[in-house]
């Protein structure tokens, strides 16, 4: 069951960067960098999962957690730009 996990975030993340290339749009490429982070993610709390304990290893988790906070705010960030650059093209 974990190489599913393994292979699902392996599509998400070459999907996502093909998608980041291809896109023209920079709200389509910053939904595609957020699928990217998103497959990351979810390759760490697999990892932290294939272990021969029965506990997983807690500290993939706490960098997922981590990580999900700085996606949030590097998106607002990035939302808050691209409004910016469409109000200057006007």
């Amino acid at each position: 069951m974990i190489g599913f996990y393994y292979f699902l975030s392996l599509i998400l993340v070459v999907v996502s960067l093909y998608y980041f290339i291809v896109a023209r749009s920079y709200v389509k490429r910053l939904i595609s960098v957020n699928i990217l982070g998103s497959g990351v993610f979810l390759f760490f709390v697999a990892t932290a999962k294939n272990t021969t304990m029965e506990n997983p290893d807690p500290v993939p988790h706490a960098l997922v957690l981590t990580g999900i906070v700085v996606a949030v705010s590097a998106t607002a960030i990035a939302v808050a730009l691209i409004l910016y650059l469409n109000k200057e093209e006007r």
